[in-house]
Parts: structure tokens; C-alpha cells; sequence
């Protein structure tokens, strides 16, 4: 897994207009919590932090806090839902050798056979692994699945020293056939209301 070395900076005011100096800046609000220990309220830099999280489940070494680096990942990110800049993130304590939960990509690989068509409908998955040994995904090779192959939860191959955290009965994906309509009962319903409609038409008086 990635791991990245970040400089923290604790932070003393709150609110609003307290986040927005901070973000004109250049830096993030965040909070560091985890262990039983009191909420910490920091800064971290922006363009280093933006960086970093380009990376799922990024574990970052924290210094400047005192006491020694700490180790945390990410728990919620809040972004802009327009720019998509860093607004705020939530940062969870662990320790070497701590198991933890978190969601991994699915990445599929292979090609869908002929005539089929993936439906993937998990896009990420919970495993459960060791703090500092957190894979960045885990694969799903489609190949030589046959049209109406279904794969759950307990079906993916976790990478190793990992353990499945979700339902193993969660789909995950499936293949269908390629030239069978997925939507029968909407193309009904909306044929059905044009017939309805052209009938009241056709007992409407012509309009003056």
C-alpha cells in the first residue's frame, strides 16, 4: 500500500469562516480521532493532501502534532460538489499490525464473452486488513464467465492477508446475454400509457 509523510498543524479556531481561512491558505481542515483519544483538530497542506488521496484507503505518517508521528487513514472526504476541491477530512488513528475494515475498489479484468454483457452492481467492496498492509483493489477476472454467470462477495479472490468484511452473498456482478432487453416492464408500461392516452384522444370533442 502507499504510504505518505505529512506535515499537520494543530488548529485553534473553529466554524465556518475559520475553515474558509484556512482553505485561502492553502490548507485542509481535518480531524484526527481514534484509540480513545480526544479529537484532534489540525491542518494539513492542501496540494500534498489532494495528492495523497489519489490513492484509496492512502495511509499517512502525521508529524508536527508532538508526541511522535502517527499513522491514519481516511474516513471521510469532503469535497466541493462543484470545484471539487478539499473541504474537509476526517482522519482515523491506527497502529501497525491493527486489523481494520475498510472498501476496496473492484476492478474487473478479462473480457466479457461473446454475445454477453457485464453488469457490475458493487463498485467496491469491504475487507477487513492489516492497517499498514491495505491493497489498493481487489480483481475480478470475468474471463470465461458464461451468460448468466453471477459472482458474489464469496466468490472474489481477496488478495492475501485480507478477509472478507461484506455479505457473501452480495452480488457483485453478473453477465447477461447481450441481446436480451434489461427493461421489459418500463418499455410495456410506456407502450400501455400511449395506447391509453391515443384512446382518450379519440373520445375527446374537436377542439373550436
Amino acid at each position: 500500500m502507499s504510504e505518505v509523510r505529512i506535515a499537520a498543524e494543530p488548529r485553534t479556531e473553529f466554524g465556518k469562516g475559520a475553515a474558509r481561512r484556512t482553505r485561502r491558505a492553502g490548507k485542509v481542515p481535518a480531524v484526527l480521532y481514534g484509540h480513545g483519544t480526544d479529537p484532534q483538530h489540525i491542518s494539513l497542506p492542501g496540494h500534498e493532501l489532494m495528492l495523497a488521496l489519489k490513492t484509496p484507503n492512502v495511509l499517512l505518517t502525521i508529524d508536527g502534532l508532538g508526541g511522535g508521528a502517527s499513522l491514519a487513514l481516511p474516513k471521510d472526504v469532503q469535497r466541493d460538489p462543484i470545484k471539487g476541491f478539499l473541504e474537509h477530512v476526517d482522519l482515523l488513528l491506527v497502529k501497525r499490525g491493527e486489523k481494520v475494515t475498510v472498501d476496496l475498489p473492484v476492478n474487473i479484468v478479462g473480457d466479457v464473452v461473446a454475445g454477453g454483457r457485464l453488469v457490475q452492481t458493487e463498485v467496491q467492496i469491504s475487507i477487513e486488513a492489516e492497517a499498514t498492509h491495505i491493497p489498493e483493489s481487489v480483481d475480478l477476472d470475468i474471463s470465461g464467465l458464461e451468460i448468466d454467470s453471477q459472482v458474489l462477495a464469496k466468490d472474489l479472490k481477496l488478495p492475501s492477508g485480507t478477509t472478507l468484511a461484506a455479505d457473501e452473498e452480495t452480488l457483485i456482478a453478473q453477465i447477461v446475454d447481450a441481446t436480451v432487453s434489461t427493461e421489459p416492464a418500463d418499455d410495456a408500461a410506456e407502450g400501455e400509457q400511449a395506447e391509453g392516452e391515443s384512446a382518450e384522444g379519440e373520445g375527446e370533442p374537436a377542439g373550436e
